[in-house]
């Protein structure tokens, strides 16, 4: 598939290749003989900070190894760190002269490993592994006169549990959402697929922030050119911090300045187990609960978990009204402004007159009616989001009927205007995932242009112009708009209406090459009718 080889040219050019800093490599950064000098260091590199701990102490019954414990408060489990404390204080270990410990030292550190019994225990044996792990919430043993040291894995912080999902609602169907902890959200996906060859990879991005992006998909089904290429542009970027998966999104996607989003993000474990089963690949970021996924298509964005959990003509018709609402969300502003300024001829005769005695003493244009009453109506949209939960959709709701209803009887616009921008509005809401509803917010005021201007013949332009926009599109290299265009019928099972589930036994044709079957076939699967 050649189109994987295609480059995000803006990632390549802003952002080098990150590969291992030369710091890491020199002699200075390796763990002194001492401890004392040891433990001197870090609290000079890390600027005596007060929430990094330092605990000495002797280890063995016979008090003959002096060591030292280093964690950051708040990040790690303290209880855990004292339970290693205390199996390290009843080791029946004694080291007495200099040669006794060059001959056992590799002993000694074997035998500190085999008698910690908490999480994951890792060799240590330069700084920068060391501070990497420090501030990560990991406890650091440093033992006198060896040049090694051991990772506990012991992190413990307070954090948000799995609650249920904000952005995507739905009736029926799982209620558990990701969390800010991104082993939290592998363990979740694992919960629903559990398959050996669900594979993830972790890579540490960002200078400062050194922040855990997991890339997960399933071997066997996903793509390996696909796999190749999100590993290219993960590895290209070079940032001094990612704090959400949004910065991830930003520095990967293909089209920066399209509105149209070319990466789905979801709050949902079954939305992104779902993906994976079609050979897609999520991108989990630590810190946040929206998971990315790619390559993400045009049609997905108006498909809903929900679909497949409901019958499949009730799914079916709702998709479609999805569409339905989506276009006029996008056009119902344009259409009323082109027909009541250049088209009064395909407005009938009754409502016309209607309108007509509406705008007695308005004093705007339809034009510049409209454009008010939207740039109000997203000011409310806004205000709503950011004012505090208790009172942001009372405010909202208040405000666009107040303001409603005292500019209609002002004379400053007409009741059909706000009937429109209303229904407008509403239907913007009415998309499953909210950032492509975010493109229609923005392209409404580029065909309200088009339609004062020219009329019905600058809508239709304008739709041509977004639809090769569309077109030329790609998401990881696979074609926006598939498999609408190109058009593959195969795969037209679930586009525009979802067919039964027993029909759905292939998987995205562009997506995976390579075991595309992924249920039996649908002469068998298809239930036979009861004969009784």
């Amino acid at each position: 598939m050649g189109f994987f080889n295609k480059k995000n040219k803006k990632t390549e050019s802003a952002y080098s290749a990150s590969i291992t800093p030369p710091s890491l490599l020199q002699p200075e950064n390796a763990l002194k003989i001492s401890l004392k000098e040891n433990l001197q260091k870090i609290k000079e590199d890390l600027g005596n900070s007060t929430d990094i701990v330092f605990r000495e102490f002797r280890i063995g019954k016979y008090k003959s190894i002096q060591a030292g414990a280093i964690y950051t408060d708040g990040l790690t489990d303290t209880e855990s760190l004292e339970r290693v404390i205390k199996q390290l204080l009843e080791l029946d270990i004694q080291v007495n002269s200099v040669n006794q410990k060059k001959e056992t030292e590799q002993n000694i550190m074997d035998e500190l490993n085999f008698s910690i019994f908490v999480g994951d225990v890792r060799n240590l044996t330069d700084f920068n592994m060391l501070y990497a792990s420090l501030l990560s919430g990991e406890t650091i043993l440093l033992v006198e006169g060896y040049t090694q040291g051991i990772i506990i894995s012991n992190k413990h912080w307070e954090e948000r549990g799995v609650t249920e999902p904000s952005s995507q609602t739905v009736v029926r169907g799982p209620r558990e959402g990701f969390s800010e902890n991104v082993r939290i959200n592998t363990a979740l996906v694992r919960r629903k697929i559990k398959d050996p060859n669900l594979w993830v990879e972790t890579k540490i991005i960002g200078k400062h922030t050194n922040t855990n992006v997991a890339v997960m998909y399933i071997n066997g089904i996903v793509n390996e050119k696909l796999v190749k290429e999100v590993h290219e542009r993960l590895d290209r970027i070079n940032i001094d911090g990612i704090f959400e998966s949004g910065n991830i999104e930003e520095l990967i996607e293909d089209s920066v300045y399209s509105p149209f989003p070319t990466i789905i993000n979801t709050e949902r474990p079954d939305a992104v187990a779902a993906a994976l089963l079609d050979g897609r690949i999520a991108i989990l970021v630590d810190g946040t609960p929206f998971v990315l996924i790619v390559p993400s298509l045009f049609i997905q964005f108006f498909q809903s978990p929900e679909d497949y959990y409901q019958r499949a003509y009730i799914a079916s018709l709702v998709r479609f009204l999805r569409f339905v609402a989506y276009g006029i969300a996008l056009l119902a502003p344009a259409i009323f402004i082109a027909l009541t300024t250049y088209h009064q001829e395909m407005i009938p005769t009754a409502l016309l007159m209607n309108l007509a005695h509406q705008r007695e003493g308005v004093p705007f244009p339809a034009f510049v009616e409209t454009i008010l009453v939207e740039i109000t109506f997203e000011i409310l949209r806004e205000a709503g989001l950011r004012m505090p939960r208790s009172i942001g959709p009372t405010m909202s709701i208040v405000g666009a009927f107040v303001l409603g209803s005292a500019s209609v009887e002002a004379g400053m616009i007409t009741a059909a205007t706000v009937i429109i921008v209303s229904i407008t509005a509403i239907c913007s809401y009415v998309s499953p995932l909210y950032d492509i509803s975010i493109a229609v917010r923005i392209l409404r005021f580029i065909f309200i242009g088009l339609a004062a201007s020219f009329g019905l013949f600058g809508i239709i332009v304008g739709l041509i112009v977004m639809i090769l926009h569309l077109c030329s599109l790609r998401s990881f290299g696979v074609p926006y708009m598939s498999p609408l265009a190109p058009f593959y019928l195969a795969d037209q099972k679930d586009t525009l209406f979802r067919f039964p589930a027993w029909k759905m036994f292939t998987r995205p044709r562009l997506i995976s090459q390579q075991n595309v079957v992924k249920q039996q076939a649908p002469e068998s699967a298809k239930p036979e009718p009861n004969k009784n």
